[in-house]
């Protein structure tokens, strides 16, 4: 892939791929984009029946697994299920999950606690469930997908931030920890796409009628920053050019706008930080 930086070598053998979420969105489309190019995939869904027409198609090259990400000891067992069944395990996606709206007032503690059950907890379990047979092998590559909501917020998605700041904190802690065993973590910080992030599969709070105009403006400013998403199969040509990189990032984004969002967000926190740098020395004592 010429002025790609990655120095990817055409005669690679096949990969064994683990990926949560497949039924709809990114998941889906990696899974597909894997076992095009002749991978081994356990694709996890809580709906089996939705990758009844992959299954179809591509065989024993799939295999499908009912997953929960919520359930601990269901992590643990469908990864050690993939294991068994293909041998090894290279590349660990942690894709499932979902946009919780609502502002900060609005959450009930279920749905703020169900988003951090799923974005957080359910990627760490599977995480904990991976690391074993990677650390054994002396290799593999750990997907984490996180979000341009990880690196900024906006307002109405309090808690998915919080979901995934989270994600983006352990994963760079992680990401040290494992090097010396020849283990890769990866996160995908996509901008928006034309997935029903937005649709279907979000959560959304009961709103105040104190924010009723904050939400109509947060409304308005949200669809103006989507207003071109990406291309799902895209993302998945890039997915491949990023784990078959022999130096992989620690962290990527997909899209155009998510470094526009960043470089803008932390250019105002140095500014920030610097204008009250004497108050972090008087604090200092």
């Amino acid at each position: 892939m010429p002025g790609h930086p990655t120095g990817i070598d055409p005669g690679m053998t096949e990969k064994v791929w683990f990926i949560t979420g497949a039924s709809r969105g990114f998941g889906r489309e990696w899974a597909i984009a894997a076992l095009d190019r002749g991978d081994k995939v356990a694709a996890t869904a809580r709906d089996l029946s939705t990758l009844d027409d992959l299954t179809a198609k591509y065989g024993d090259a799939l295999l499908p697994l009912t997953l929960d990400v919520t359930d601990r000891d269901a992590d643990f067992a469908a990864v050690t299920q993939a294991h068994d069944h293909f041998g090894r395990l290279d590349i660990v996606v942690n894709n499932a999950g979902y946009g919780q709206f609502g502002f900060v007032e609005e959450l009930s503690e279920q749905e703020a606690r169900a988003q951090i059950d799923t974005n957080v907890f359910g990627a760490l379990w599977i995480t904990q469930a991976a690391l074993p047979y990677l650390r054994a092998q002396r290799s593999g590559h750990l997907i984490q997908v996180s979000s341009i909501g990880g690196i900024v917020a906006f307002p109405n998605l309090g808690i998915y931030h919080a979901s995934k700041w989270a994600l983006e904190g352990f994963s760079q802690a992680l990401a040290q920890e494992v090097a010396e065993f020849g283990i890769h973590v990866t996160l995908i910080e996509p901008g928006g796409y034309s997935t029903d992030w937005a649709g279907a599969s979000a959560k959304r709070a009961t709103a105040l009628p104190a924010y009723a105009e904050a939400h109509a403006a947060t409304e308005r400013t949200r669809q103006a920053r989507t207003a071109r998403p990406g291309d799902p199969q895209a993302s998945a040509r890039a997915l491949l050019t990023v784990v078959d990189a022999p130096e992989p990032p620690l962290r990527v984004f997909f899209g155009e706008l998510p470094l526009e969002l960043a470089r803008a967000d932390y250019e105002s926190r140095l500014a920030n930080w610097e204008k009250w740098q004497p108050v972090a020395i008087e604090a200092q004592g």
